[in-house]
């Protein structure tokens, strides 16, 4: 009788072995369904301010930030190279970057604005009105020997010479702006220094058309959805977005708890379901539902770093620029 108790009891642990074994078998970590990120050093200890990747040339890429520092990649952004530029003994620093080919266009403060047409072997300076409103803040390279840029209060100019004259787009700029945001199809929107108000101007418009902010709360960032929305992060932690073709009706406001009450800095879209938002002390939270539910990337609990910007070049080809020099990598497996 004890020998069938025993061999029953060894019978049943055998299998109970087994079936949690099974079970085991295919099921992700928490490390696994949340490590999509990783750490990408770079050569200089500098903060980074614009990425850009050629989406017909993926493996090419570029990085630009303080202390005048252009990075080039040739791997896909797993190493990085530095790229020195003389520009005399001005202390400038690098904010935004983009190619068309071989053409490339880098803007920088104070007043500086570079042009490659030998996919940026060298840079010849473009020379600027004394007149332009604010500094160049952002371009974006459109072909041959055209660019459109934005001031740092929102001016918007285009060029179709290189260069060498600039037709003004909007007939006053908006005035000091936190940051302003621009969609693929030229589309904008500018946040007010202070967060209380937002700014949106697209093709055809002749000025910038104001709107007043629907929360107590101030904005701190802005940007434009794939599907025709605005999205809206407000200090706090708060996220909106506006109903589609509408730009000042919101959806019902939400503070997603995984975003720990830490200032939200930074919204992309991976695809038309997955959305990412970047935050303060490391926080990756990410959708993937359209921005309905969120849950918290852990594979960046540890950067130990603000991340500011999150960029998306395809589904399978993200990056996250953070303080300290603190560069991600999106890798989808």
């Amino acid at each position: 009788m004890i020998k069938s108790i025993k061999r029953f009891l060894s019978s049943s642990l055998i299998c109970l072995l087994l079936c949690i074994g099974l079970l085991g078998v295919g099921m992700p970590s928490a490390s696994a369904d949340h490590g999509n990120w990783h750490k990408v050093e770079l050569p200089v200890a500098i903060t980074p301010l614009d990425l850009w990747f050629d989406r017909s040339e993926p493996n090419h890429g570029w990085l630009v930030g303080t202390e005048a520092t252009l990075l080039e990649s040739t791997d896909g952004g797993k190493t990085w190279e530095e790229r020195k530029l003389d520009l005399g003994d001005g202390i400038y620093r690098f904010s935004s970057i983009s190619f068309s080919g071989n053409e490339g266009w880098l803007t920088g403060q104070p007043s500086l604005l570079l042009h490659t047409t030998d996919s940026g072997k060298s840079w010849a300076r473009i020379g600027l009105s004394s007149k332009l409103p604010g500094d160049p803040f952002a371009i974006v390279a459109q072909g041959k020997n055209a660019a459109e840029m934005v001031t740092d209060l929102g001016a918007i100019y285009s060029t179709q010479d290189g260069g060498q004259n600039w037709k003004a787009l909007v007939t006053q700029a908006v005035g000091n702006a936190r940051n302003i945001y621009r969609s693929e199809d030229g589309r904008y929107v500018a946040i007010s220094a202070n967060g209380n108000f937002y700014s949106t101007w697209q093709p055809g418009d002749i000025t910038w058309i104001q709107h007043n902010r629907n929360s107590s709360r101030r904005v701190q960032n802005m940007g434009y959805t794939p599907d025709n929305r605005l999205w809206m992060l407000n200090r706090g932690g708060q996220v909106q977005f506006s109903e589609v073709g509408e730009f000042d009706k919101w959806e019902k406001k939400q503070t997603p708890r995984e975003g720990g009450g830490f200032g939200l800095l930074d919204l992309a879209y991976q695809d038309a379901s997955n959305v990412w938002i970047s935050g303060g002390s490391s926080r990756l939270i990410h959708s993937e539902d359209g921005g309905k539910t969120w849950k918290r990337d852990d594979s960046t609990k540890n950067a130990g770093a603000n991340l500011y910007k999150i960029y998306f070049f395809s589904p399978d080809r993200g990056f996250v620029i953070g303080q300290n020099g603190t560069l991600l990598a999106y890798s989808p497996e």
